[in-house]
């Protein structure tokens, strides 16, 4: 009985490591979109509601169907350009212009741009807060995080951060967290009193980028380029849960909540695939092939699909992966 008993223990336990992993591996390059203009890129995004598609590519945001890879239109005069936000209650969007100094605001309908608002030097993540109903700017050269009111277009407030911010999330309940990149650490603002509320230092990790949260389980993922670390942390108190490894010059991450994966773009040419099993408990499970250079990426939490832009042979492309 203790031998069948052990042998049916180790298959279930592989069955239960398979069905964990199963997911992962079944992801896989499904198309890939080819883009016009010059230049670099940095982050992407999926309007919400929509199938519209808007990735920066240097000077301009291409806009295309999120399924079919079709232009649906461009968004210039965005030198610069880093990141993509929308309020979809005022039908506006927003664009972090780097070189600019500003942001690009919009209408999602049309992409008729309204006017340039200008913000610090070299924005670049920019996200929208639903809780607050502002918009969080970081700029980079900076060093800091300007908040901004989309009802009226108007700088709230800048708060300084002490170094380089990177990416920011936040909870859904008027905390904000910023990565610093080149202080190794997160720091905490309290967007109503609009403080700073904690440093938490990175260590071992270094040079923060991508950002992302679970709200339920209150986890941040840090991605850290440089040392090639995911790192987890409590988002109450600042502890280091976990840290995983990944590949090198990741630039981006996402939390998937239906599966519970975490992804990592890797700028080598690889997405690592991190498994929450639970809040304190997370393991990697795969390691995804894609091109050099696709070191940011986003989710489309509708299809669960995942768009990475690269450049091969001189081209600028979206990779679209999925099941």
């Amino acid at each position: 009985m203790k031998k069948q008993s052990g042998l049916i223990s180790m298959l279930l336990l592989i069955a239960a490591i398979s069905g964990n992993a199963q997911p992962a591996a079944d992801m896989k390059l499904l198309t890939t979109f080819h883009l016009s203009g010059t230049g670099g890129w940095d982050y992407l995004a999926i309007q919400p509601g929509s199938d519209k598609l808007y990735v920066s590519h240097g000077t301009q945001v291409n806009i295309v169907n999120k399924t079919t890879g079709d232009s649906l239109g461009i968004i210039r005069n965005t030198t610069g350009v880093h990141g993509i936000a929308f309020v979809p209650n005022l039908n506006k969007g927003y664009t972090s212009n780097g070189r600019l100094n500003t942001l690009t605001v919009f209408d999602l309908q049309t992409a008729k741009v309204f006017g340039q608002l200008p913000v610090g030097e070299n924005p670049d993540a920019i996200m929208y807060d639903e809780y607050s109903k502002h918009l969080v700017v970081c700029n980079g050269r900076s060093n800091s995080v300007s908040i901004i009111d989309p009802e009226n277009d108007k700088v709230m407030g800048t708060i300084e951060v002490g170094g380089k911010p990177e990416e920011a999330v936040t909870n859904g309940a008027g905390t904000l967290f910023v990565n610093i990149e080149d202080k190794n650490e997160i720091v905490v603002i309290d967007l109503k009193s609009r403080r700073v509320l904690h440093h938490w230092a990175l260590n071992p990790g270094e040079a923060p980028t991508g950002l992302a949260i679970d709200k339920k389980t209150n986890r941040l993922f840090s991605a850290c380029s440089d040392s090639r670390q995911l790192m987890v942390l409590d988002a109450g108190s600042g502890a280091i849960i976990s840290k995983i490894p990944i590949g090198a010059g990741c630039d981006g991450v996402v939390f998937d909540e239906s599966s519970s994966h975490i992804y990592t773009s890797n700028g080598e040419g690889s997405i690592t695939v991190v498994k929450q099993g639970g809040k304190d408990n997370y393991s990697k499970i795969a390691t995804i092939s894609t091109k050099k250079g696709a070191r940011t990426l986003t989710l489309d939490e509708t299809t669960h699909k995942l768009y990475l832009p690269t450049k091969d042979n001189n081209t600028f492309q979206v990779l679209v992966l999925g099941k």
